[in-house]
């Protein structure tokens, strides 16, 4: 490394990495494909299904397309956040009912161990209030999903030397950048409560309908870097599209579940049906591919499901743009999303 800083500006520009151009971006989502499907006979051949944790659509697609990006960058957080946060899961799902105590304490749990590990991998978040939502409350859970992400992690790393050693940027390098900042852990924890207030009122909503995965749980990932990252997240600048997207793909899981069954082809379809839909909207929202694989580890999924995410959705879209207006008109709410001291009133 030394010896690279120690180069001439001109000798640096000459080993910057070049756009590796659409053949190796398509190469690298295929391999994300590959990878669930393996996944998913993992999945079937040992009977724990919950091997393929939903999630893992969203940070193998990233990793995999992503090479130099923050998750790929950090091969164990990216193993044992979500063990971590699904043990929480798991505990809590035990001890309480599904309600606002249960929901506000596992994604407020979860939260916590991103922040105490500064850990990139907001995903984790979602594989805590996974065993909530479904009712799941098997120890064999996170051991589960441990496994998945284990071999994410280690996969990822001879990926990133491979393309690094042919001195290739998979992602235009202003994209990079814009979600590498948006994958660090938040700097500022004045937005949480606002997460926080949003997942209390879902919780509400679920209640008052009956259909609970209004608050599916990648929609709290949405959320959280939405509101921790309100300028460089990639979906921040387009929310309307938001609802449209997470339609889109849990349509495009549930018809892949009802054609295909649960299995490597259906994880692979399902998943690139999201892929596809994000493609055709141009927004990046890897939690989306993890909507486009519920249906696969849900019991008997219904027409309902791509509405409540739709619905969900658009809350999270008003919510955050509410927040928004809030922020850029009124002072005081700056100042204390920004950790700052009020003002006096002289």
């Amino acid at each position: 490394m030394k010896a690279v800083e120690g180069e001439s500006a001109g000798s640096s520009e000459k080993r910057a990495p070049a756009p590796a151009g659409p053949w190796y971006r398509l190469a690298a989502e295929l391999v994300s494909l590959i990878y669930i499907a393996v996944i998913a006979v993992l999945a079937g051949v040992t009977g724990a299904f919950y091997i393929l944790f939903p999630e893992l659509g969203a940070l193998s697609h990233d990793v995999f397309t992503r090479p130099r990006g923050a998750w790929a960058g950090a091969p164990l957080l990216l193993a044992i956040t979500p063990f971590l946060t699904g043990v929480i899961g798991i505990c809590f799902t035990r001890a309480l009912p599904y309600g606002y105590l249960s929901v506000l304490l596992t994604v407020g749990g979860a939260i916590a161990v991103i922040i105490a590990l500064k850990s990139p991998i907001a995903p984790a978040i979602s594989a805590g209030l996974l065993p909530l939502v479904l009712g799941v409350k098997s120890w064999w859970y996170p051991p589960a999903i441990m496994l998945g992400t284990t071999l994410l992690a280690v996969l990822s790393i001879p990926w990133k030397r491979s393309m690094i050693a042919r001195g290739l940027l998979v992602q235009p390098a202003s994209e990079a950048m814009v979600e590498d900042r948006t994958e660090q852990p938040p700097s500022v924890y004045g937005s949480i409560p606002v997460l926080m207030i949003f997942v209390a009122g879902a919780v509400l909503v679920v209640k008052l309908t009956g259909l609970r995965f209004i608050l599916f749980p990648p929609l709290v990932v949405i959320g959280f870097e939405m509101f921790a990252h309100p300028v460089s997240c990639p979906w921040a600048g387009r929310p309307l599209l938001l609802p449209v997207a997470c339609f889109l793909t849990a349509a495009g899981g549930l018809m892949f579940w009802k054609l295909l069954g649960v299995g490597p082809a259906a994880a692979a379809a399902s998943m690139g049906c999201g892929v596809v839909v994000l493609r055709v909207l141009d927004l990046h929202v890897p939690p989306a591919l993890a909507v486009a694989l519920l249906p696969l580890v849900m019991d008997s999924p219904t027409v309902a499901y791509p509405f409540s995410v739709g619905i969900g959705t658009l809350m999270m879209t008003l919510w955050f743009l509410s927040y928004r207006f809030l922020t850029r008109n009124s002072s005081w709410v700056i100042n204390w999303v920004n950790g700052a001291p009020p003002k006096s009133s002289a």
